[in-house]
């Protein structure tokens, strides 16, 4: 059982890395990222998106060609460990064409939640 939990905390963000127990979601966001198709620029820098990111209420706010973010915050409820992931996405038609994924472990996107 051991050896299954040690894989699936390494491959899913929603368990948690300290103790391998699934964590609860505490937070999810939807915004739009000023970039457009064709120049999307990855940014590891958790400024960058508290600069950049505009809140928005659903996906039809977002004009064509425009990337859209999913901000989503975990916590363990076993050790506390947090986590927030955000994730790159161009909205196309009614799928999510996913660019990247970067998670924060700092709380460095608490504000935005």
């Amino acid at each position: 059982m051991g050896m299954f939990r040690k894989m699936r905390a390494a491959f899913h963000d929603d368990w948690c890395s300290k103790c391998l127990s699934e964590m609860d979601k505490t937070g999810k966001r939807l915004f739009m990222l000023p970039m457009t198709v064709g120049h999307y620029v990855s940014h590891s820098d958790a400024d960058y998106y508290r600069r950049n990111l505009q809140p928005v209420s659903k996906k039809g706010e977002i004009p064509p060609g425009v990337y859209a973010c999913g901000i989503i915050s975990y916590r363990c409820p076993e050790c506390g460990y947090r986590r927030t992931k955000l994730s790159v996405f161009l909205p196309v038609r009614d799928e999510e064409k996913y660019e990247d994924a970067i998670c924060f472990e700092q709380g460095e996107l608490d504000d935005l939640l």
